[in-house]
């Protein structure tokens, strides 16, 4: 058997076929990749006598999910190597945009624009240090990794299995990597696999401008985005107190929101960035006298520890808040226009608002409510959602004037596996060896970038998760989580891969030496060194 991937710059060569595969999220290059991927491996020679070890798995919109996995015959641990092939859009790169898959030609073309490039890029660009382009750093560098990682060790026929996993639509719903937890759950049962090890690839993420170290990450944040539909009454400009509009009432809930304190966790000295809005409109169609009486919001929620229960108990709260002060301003309003008013606003959850309309009609008729509203709200999770909440209230105004309180797509669980004795290990290993290669490597417990491996090691021993069944309006139609299956995949998380910068800028780079010589160097020592010569009981040959 012979590697094509033995060197640096061999690596550095795979890397720059992987990244010429424009593969941006929702177009024909993400679906088409996996094939190109699958055509690579099966050029493999392991692969080629074991063709059955590579498979291509739906996930949804034409597009793939790819394993491959390395079966010594006499090994069952066996170490889940994850990756995402989809990037983020190229519009930002303007007169480049031809080049931003292209990161040879790239790096050498920003050299006559460099003055246009912040201080920190342009430094990087004259090091040589650094190599740009869409992917190069988010997150390419870790797949090629990986794939070396695998042909040595089936050139070297490692007393362990190694399976590739590497996966669509991460940087929107994580379709691809919600498939694979019964894809890995059935590779486990057919090759009699153990699971003993999740490991992502996802870059490491400077901390603050001009930052040189490396990071090691032990866990992943979670993100949650509780939403809202607001239902108020509707009336002519000319006679404004005879309604209430939705914007008035969202703006209070946003207020209540945005920047609260009231969803902030600490674990392991981190803290989770405060909660935002991502999203806050009216939902007229056009432009009309009438005053816009219904409305959408979105929020973003990062977790450590908190379930879906636990978050949509802390916004039930701040709707009570919000409505609260709404109605007292609005009531003192009225009164000072000696008006009556529409009424207090209340504040229900969508599973409420779900019952009282199965009272009124029955289930079978919101049912069919439910499938017309999505279907007539295009593939987007986020409007399909607001539109059965909305279309729900029209049909039940006698809620209004109304707070209903939901869950939009996507959800990320936390997780964490610092104290686990495994990865204790594996981080103290990780860092003598990061500084035996000239760079120091700090340890971070929560990756702070969003990533896949929320779908892994589930450890909500309650029944959390069925609040966000529950309370999401796309649940079991067009958006599904496989906790059950989550829960099911238990062993531990860690996050290692090369240093890069500005992910999902236009100024997105990869450091060549970390990703292309340290970083194969540091994967192969975990891997000998915790699960070969452990194992063995004595140094591998």
């Amino acid at each position: 058997m012979g590697r094509k991937w033995k060197t640096p710059e061999a690596r550095r060569a795979l890397l720059c076929e992987l990244v010429s595969w424009d593969s941006r999220t929702l177009t024909e290059g993400e679906r088409l990749f996996a094939h190109r991927l699958e055509m690579k491996l099966r050029e493999m020679d392991y692969f080629r006598v074991n063709p059955g070890h590579v498979g291509l798995h739906d996930a949804g919109l034409g597009r793939q999910t790819v394993t491959a996995l390395y079966k010594h015959p006499d090994a069952v641990d066996t170490i889940v190597l994850i990756s995402h092939f989809d990037t983020v859009q190229t519009e930002e790169y303007g007169v480049l945009q031809a080049l931003s898959t292209l990161p040879e030609e790239l790096t050498a073309k920003l050299h006559d624009v460099k003055d246009t490039l912040h201080a920190q890029a342009r430094k990087d660009l004259e090091s040589g240090e650094y190599l740009f382009g869409r992917g190069t750093m988010d997150m390419k560098a870790g797949l090629a990794a990986h794939l070396a990682l695998v042909e040595q060790a089936a050139d070297e026929a490692w007393p362990v299995n190694l399976l590739l996993l590497t996966v669509p639509d991460e940087e929107v719903n994580s379709a691809g990597m919600r498939v694979a937890v019964d894809v890995l759950l059935e590779l486990a049962n057919t090759h009699g696999l153990d699971y003993s090890l999740f490991l992502n690839g996802e870059p490491s993420f400077t901390q603050e401008p001009g930052d040189e170290k490396e990071y090691i990450y032990s866990g992943t944040i979670g993100k949650i985005m509780p939403a809202a539909v607001f239902y108020g009454k509707e009336t002519h400009v000319g006679e404004p107190l005879q309604g209430l509009t939705a914007n008035y009432m969202a703006s209070y809930l946003t207020q209540e929101m945005e920047f609260s304190s009231l969803f902030e966790e600490t674990g392991h000295g981190e803290t989770t960035p405060l909660p935002v809005s991502l999203y806050q409109r009216d939902l007229k169609d056009a432009y009309s006298t009438q005053t816009p009486y219904r409305a959408a919001a979105l929020y973003n929620v990062f977790l450590f520890k908190n379930t879906a229960s636990d978050v949509m108990e802390k916004f039930e709260l701040a709707a009570h808040r919000a409505a609260e002060r709404c109605n007292t301003a609005y009531r003192k309003l009225c009164e000072e226009q000696d008006v009556g008013g529409v009424g207090d606003v209340r504040v229900f959850r969508y599973e409420q608002v779900v019952a009282h309309a199965e009272d009124k009609f029955g289930a079978d008729a919101v049912r069919k409510l439910k499938e017309e509203a999505i279907a007539g709200a295009g593939t987007d999770e986020r409007a399909q959602s607001f539109a059965v909440a909305d279309r729900l209230m029209i049909e039940c105004q006698e809620l209004s004037p109304a707070v209903i309180l939901l869950y939009a797509p996507p959800y990320y669980p936390a997780v964490n596996s610092t104290d686990e004795p495994l990865i204790r290990e594996a981080v103290g290993l990780m860092e003598q060896t990061a500084k035996s290669l000239g760079t120091e490597l700090g340890q971070i417990h929560y990756f702070n970038g969003i990533c896949d491996l929320s779908y892994v090691n589930y450890r909500d021993e309650g029944t959390g998760w069925m609040t966000y069944e529950r309370n999401t309006p796309v649940w079991g139609d067009t958006y599904m989580i496989p906790f059950e299956g989550m829960r099911k995949l238990r062993a531990p998380v860690l996050n290692i891969g090369p240093l890069g910068r500005d992910a999902h800028q236009r100024t997105e780079r990869l450091h060549i030496d970390s990703a292309f010589r340290r970083l194969p160097i540091m994967l192969e020592t975990l891997i000998q060194e915790l699960f070969i010569k452990k194992t063995a009981g004595h140094p591998a040959g």
